[in-house]
């Protein structure tokens, strides 16, 4: 067996390994029962959670919702939310931000499905909603201040809109009047700015806070260990992931009758939940402290994500306000980077970007320029394909010099071979001598092949998290290069309006898509490059190798595997190049037509060789 094979096979078979762990050796989690939401709301920040002077706050609804509170959250008057962008409402019951629709996005590429909802009110399937109040220290008891359940009053502005704020109002009827700006922008930030006014004749203390909340876990969760969702959060430039599993397993803490942690930021920071494509996240103002609280309430399926700003001291007469902002839509990259560049630090990692994000940001940079300048997802994959077999050209080329060389060397290799007479430590010897003598590395010529293990999964990484690859469209019946092939033998290749197998299934197995096949198709033809080797196991692992990979590879993202084949039919031409202008001509179709020829039986076998 000479080296160059070894080196193929070796790089191959740990592609092909590497990617079956990936693909089936850490499959989903099966879904757990759904929980029954019986919750009207989330619980405010108590003392263990609030500043230290913030005072007690009894946990709230820690009992199940009665029909009358369900009815109250849904019959309370509800403030409209229309922009370009956005649509939905806030209800005045809590003042909750809990009704947002994306008006860019719809459930599937059927621009007449739904468009995609965001939040949701409590009582509704998957709750999922912002809401506000103040924590109160000195001088003020639970009912002093607002809650979850607080009834405001419109003060002022009818729809919210990108020109137009709307604030609620709301008076204690002990000389606190409390108010809250909400104001959004042309894309999906809130700014919500709460204060209070003191006219009780005596100073008092409390501590504004932000709260999202989400009744059990999404059920549309995928599950995949590709992919982060749950909480997210940033603390002074550090970031973290908690899974909704994790957060289960967090401590309970006793005041709260719930599971906690929290964090104290010192002066940049923001908290919130993630999704697959969108994110609800709580951003307080950048250079002030907080404390970044998450929590799980196992009693009521509820986890929360706070912003707990410090108390404030409001003197009698004296107004004090705060402002916080509000993330809720879509994990758009140009749209979160510009929110980063105002001043909310790292932000831009609120895209799941993985453990090969020194790779995946840049590619996607380059992705999502090469998309703007051609305007077609499918053809600025191929482009980004060019871009980054030029970008390791120096090396490739270095390779397959080596491996012309190698050619080159096969007759002293034969040569070797006989004078050893079967001492393999004197072949292996005189084999090192030859390849120092004429400068050649065997080692050279699996190095692209292993470069492209961290350049697949980065990208496969890229066009699975990002929104910029959702429903994107190539030509034709590819219309999502984020879903699998949608073409099958079953429907000629996508000419008969007939739907193809379900990813995954033994019919999409069996009648593979066009890009599969042109997969498999890809990799053999980059075989013959080279006569089939004459060990019959390197034979079999070279004859099954592409159609393995043809199979495995059918229910991945179509827009990963128009890389794959624009990668091999690249490389298979620079090889080709390459070795011709060393001297070497490879045989591409005498050595298809090997492939095809019967394969000597063991007793001819034997008579030949008599």
């Amino acid at each position: 067996m000479d080296d160059q094979n070894k080196n193929l096979i070796l790089a191959t078979v740990l592609s092909f390994l590497v990617i079956l762990a990936w693909t089936f050796l850490m499959p989903p989690p099966e879904p757990k029962p759904e929980a029954v939401q019986t919750e009207q709301g989330a619980t405010p920040p108590s003392t263990a959670t609030a500043t230290p002077t913030a005072g007690t706050v009894p946990a709230t609804g820690t009992t199940p919702a009665t029909a009358p509170a369900e009815e109250a959250l849904a019959t309370a008057p509800r403030v409209k939310i229309d922009t370009a962008r956005v649509t939905g409402s806030i209800s005045t019951l809590g003042g909750r931000i809990d009704d947002l629709s994306l008006k860019d996005y719809h459930e599937t590429i059927d621009d007449t499905s739904p468009i995609v909802k965001v939040l949701q009110p409590a009582g509704s399937e998957d709750a999922y909603y912002a809401l506000y109040g103040w924590a109160p220290g000195a001088g003020l008891a639970v009912e002093d201040v607002p809650g979850p359940k607080t009834q405001w009053q419109l003060e002022s502005g009818d729809t919210l809109t990108v020109d137009t704020p709307v604030t609620l109002a709301w008076d204690n009827g002990k000389g606190l009047t409390f108010r809250r700006t909400i104001a959004i922008d042309a894309n999906y930030m809130f700014t919500v700015t709460q204060s209070v006014t003191n006219a009780s004749g005596t100073a008092v203390s409390a501590a504004p806070y932000g709260i999202i909340a989400r009744h059990g876990e999404p059920k549309d969760r995928k599950k995949f260990f590709i992919l982060h969702e749950g909480v997210v959060r940033m603390s002074d430039g550090e970031l973290e992931e908690t899974t909704y599993s994790n957060l289960a397993d967090l401590p309970v803490v006793p005041a709260e009758g719930a599971k906690a942690e929290v964090i104290q930021v010192a002066e940049n920071g923001w908290i919130g939940f993630t999704d697959h494509f969108w994110m609800a996240t709580l951003v307080p103002s950048p250079g002030s402290a907080f404390k970044s609280v998450v929590k799980y309430d196992e009693r009521r399926d509820i986890y929360q994500a706070e912003a707990v700003l410090p108390t404030q001291q409001i003197a009698d007469g004296a107004t004090v306000s705060a402002k916080t902002q509000l993330f809720a839509g879509a994990k758009e990259w140009e749209t979160i980077r510009d929110y980063e560049a105002g001043g909310i630090q790292r932000f831009i990692d609120s895209i799941d970007w993985g453990w090969f994000f020194f790779l995946t940001k840049p590619i996607f940079w380059v992705l999502h320029h090469l998309h703007q300048l051609i305007g077609n997802m499918g053809w600025s994959i191929i482009a980004l394909t060019f871009f980054l077999k030029a970008l390791l050209f120096p090396l490739a080329y270095k390779s397959y010099v080596s491996m012309a060389k190698m050619k080159e060397l096969q007759p002293q290799m034969e040569k070797l071979k006989e004078q050893s007479g079967g001492d393999r430590q004197k072949m292996q010897q005189g084999m090192m001598e030859l390849y120092k003598r004429e400068k050649v590395n065997p080692a050279s010529g699996c190095l692209p092949i292993l470069l492209q293990i961290p350049i697949f999964f980065s990208l496969y990484k890229v066009i699975f998290v990002t929104i910029e690859l959702r429903h994107a469209a190539w030509f034709g019946p590819f219309q999502d290069l984020s879903a699998p092939d949608p073409t099958s033998l079953l429907n000629l290749f996508g000419l008969l309006p007939i739907a193809p197998p379900e990813p995954g299934t033994i019919l999409a197995l069996i009648f593979i898509g066009i890009l599969p096949l042109l997969l498999g198709i890809s990799m053999w033809l980059q075989q013959k490059l080279n006569p089939a080797p004459t060990d019959p196991t390197q034979q079999m692992v070279f004859a099954w190798m592409p159609w393995i990979f043809m199979f495995m590879l059918g229910g991945f993202a179509s827009g990963l595997v128009v890389y794959w084949i624009t990668n091999n039919t690249i490389t298979f031409t620079q090889q080709y190049i390459i070795m011709r202008s060393h001297g070497h001509r490879p045989d591409v179709f005498g050595n298809i037509k090997k492939s095809f020829r019967r394969k000597p039986k063991a007793a001819d076998a034997k008579a030949g060789k008599k």
